[in-house]
Parts: structure tokens; C-alpha cells; sequence
């Protein structure tokens, strides 16, 4: 944690938290003390990482399955823990997806709402329900998970790819709009991390998701959780508003040397 430990006894809020760089999250988070809050669709997974996190750490965590594409239960979830007093001094914006890797005009226009609704609106409505109550407490930190695709675009990747564009531009609006407060925003933009996400993408394809990786040692969750809790224990004063992450072996959105 470096020389001090500015997490512990904080309260962290992660959506996706169920597999991959949320669960990662939550893993660094817990261990470093946190007070935690996940969500994601599948709640037994969550369950079972919240036995785990309170067994290992002694930690604090609360579960809840919500699909942040659905408003309602967004606001609703939200609203439940403010009641309790409960208001995160971070949010982590993880939960998100490609699906599909095809030419625009192949594009299966189901696939194109399910990353605009989980990667953008989702995004957007998290942000929107507890914003307001972190700025009326003089303290928070808001931490997008990006994408190196948020930076450049790659072949068949494009409405993945926008969805990024656009989280990189809401990142940046939003630290603006901030301005006054002590509220630091961050994104945290990662290129090829080894998860479920090319699993997802490829829609259980495991055969075509393993060859994304093939060659070359990508990025972990713990790699990209690791960047997440560097800056949230950055010292108040310093904001990091992006940080673009990549494996050695990747040296841009399509330049990736593979052994």
C-alpha cells in the first residue's frame, strides 16, 4: 500500500463485482481494509466472494445483484443503502462488456444496446445515484474503468469502441463538473487483461477467447486492481484522471507482439 494506508475504513462501492477486475477490486480492497458494497447480475458468485473477503480479511461486505442497465433497481439499491447512512467514498464504475467483434454493417444491433446500456447509461445512472449525496459530504473518488479502446479505435471494434470514446469523455466532463469540490475522478484504461471478457464477447466461445491471448502474457485483474487502488490511495491533492495500462507485449490498441 506504499508508506500509508488511505483505504481502510472506507466505504468502496464496485459494480461487476462477480468475476474479473471488479472481483480483483474487491480482493485489493477488502485486504487493504475497506468497508465494501457489490453489485453485479450473479448474485451467488457475489455471495460466495463476500464469505470469502469476510473469512480472509474481516471484512464488511454487503451484496446485491443488480444489472446497472436496469434504472429503477439502480436508484432503488442506492437509495436503500443512503437510508442506512451508508455513502461511498469510492465508486468504481467496472461493470461492462464487449459483445460481438464485427464489421459495423454485420453488427447484431441486440449486441450494440447491451454495451451501451451496461457500458455507458449504466455508467451514467451508478454515478448519477450517489454523486450527489459524496458531494454533499465534501469527500469521494469516482474510478471509470476504461479501455485502451477508449483511445483508439481497432478493427471490428466499433461500437465497443465508442462506448469507451464515451466513457472517456464522461470521465472528463465529469471531473469538470466537479470543479470546487474535493471529488476526484479517475479512469483507469486497460488494454488486454486476461478475464471472462473475450469469453463474453465471443459469447462462450472459450477456444476464440483464449486466442486473444495467445502469444503474449496479458494483463491480470489483480494488475488492473493494483492501478485502481494506486490512485484512490494517491495522497487528496493528486488526481489521477487517466491512466492507460497495457501488457508489455501490447504497445497500442492493434501493435501486440505475440511469441
Amino acid at each position: 500500500m506504499g508508506s500509508q494506508n488511505r483505504i481502510e475504513g472506507r466505504a468502496v462501492l464496485v459494480t461487476g463485482a462477480s468475476s474479473g477486475i471488479g472481483e480483483a477490486c474487491a480482493r485489493r480492497f477488502a485486504a487493504a481494509g475497506a468497508d465494501l458494497v457489490l453489485w453485479a447480475r450473479r448474485i451467488e458468485r457475489l455471495e460466495v466472494l463476500a464469505a470469502d473477503l469476510e473469512r480472509l480479511h474481516g471484512a464488511q461486505v454487503r451484496v446485491a445483484a443488480v444489472d446497472v442497465r436496469d434504472r429503477a433497481a439502480v436508484f432503488r439499491e442506492a437509495e436503500a443503502l443512503i437510508e442506512h447512512g451508508w455513502v461511498p467514498d469510492v465508486l468504481v464504475n467496472n461493470a461492462g462488456l464487449a459483445v460481438g467483434l464485427d464489421p459495423l454493417h454485420e453488427g447484431d444491433p441486440d449486441d450494440w444496446e447491451r454495451m451501451i446500456d451496461t457500458n455507458i447509461k449504466g455508467l451514467l445512472y451508478v454515478t448519477r445515484a450517489f454523486l450527489p449525496h459524496m458531494i454533499e459530504r465534501g469527500r469521494g473518488h469516482v474510478v471509470n474503468i476504461g479501455s485502451v479502446a477508449g483511445h483508439q479505435v481497432y478493427p471490428k471494434g466499433n461500437v465497443y469502441a465508442a462506448t469507451k470514446h464515451a466513457v472517456r469523455a464522461l470521465t472528463h466532463a465529469l471531473s469538470l463538473d466537479l470543479t470546487g469540490t474535493p471529488i476526484r475522478v479517475s479512469s483507469i484504461d486497460p488494454g488486454l487483461v486476461e478475464t471472462e471478457f473475450s469469453i463474453v464477447r465471443f459469447k462462450g466461445d472459450r477456444e476464440r477467447a483464449a486466442n486473444v491471448y495467445r502469444g503474449l502474457q496479458p494483463l491480470t485483474g489483480d494488475d488492473v486492481a493494483d492501478a485502481v487502488l494506486y490512485v484512490v490511495n494517491a495522497p487528496p491533492h493528486v488526481n489521477v484522471l487517466e491512466l492507460l495500462l497495457l501488457p508489455t507485449a501490447q504497445r497500442s490498441a492493434t501493435v501486440v507482439h505475440r511469441e
